[in-house]
């Protein structure tokens, strides 16, 4: 009787094999969803505050990116508008020099390029 029950159980561990059931199988536990009584209501307390620590932290990596974002468009601004004020006075001197006057912000532009020139000769 012995002999017929090993019998039995090498049959079905071949029929598991073939299957590719069998220990340390993925296939173990075939039904899906979710198992009543299976986590304590400790582990969904830590699943909740892993949670809510991780939503902290990606609201606090956001507002580091805005202000990152708000101190590059500031820089920018400012970078604009000291280049609109650049231009204004090389439209005022370029107005000037049509009307027969040299102002002497253009005299030092012109003194400077002449010494750079002869630098790089």
């Amino acid at each position: 009787m012995e002999v017929d029950e090993f019998k039995l159980q090498e049959q079905e561990m071949e029929i598991c094999r073939r299957r590719g059931i069998g220990e340390g199988s993925k296939r173990e536990g075939t039904k899906r969803g979710r198992k009543p009584g299976r986590k304590a209501k400790s582990d969904m307390k830590a699943k909740l505050e892993r949670s809510r620590q991780s939503a902290r932290e990606c609201r606090a990596r956001k507002k580091l990116r805005y202000q990152y974002l708000e101190e590059l468009v500031s820089n920018r601004e400012k970078a604009v508008l000291a280049l609109h004020r650049e231009l204004d006075m090389y439209r005022q001197w370029a107005k000037e020099f049509d009307e027969g006057k040299v102002s002497e912000g253009l005299m030092k532009l012109i003194e400077d390029e002449k010494v750079k020139k002869g630098e790089s000769e």
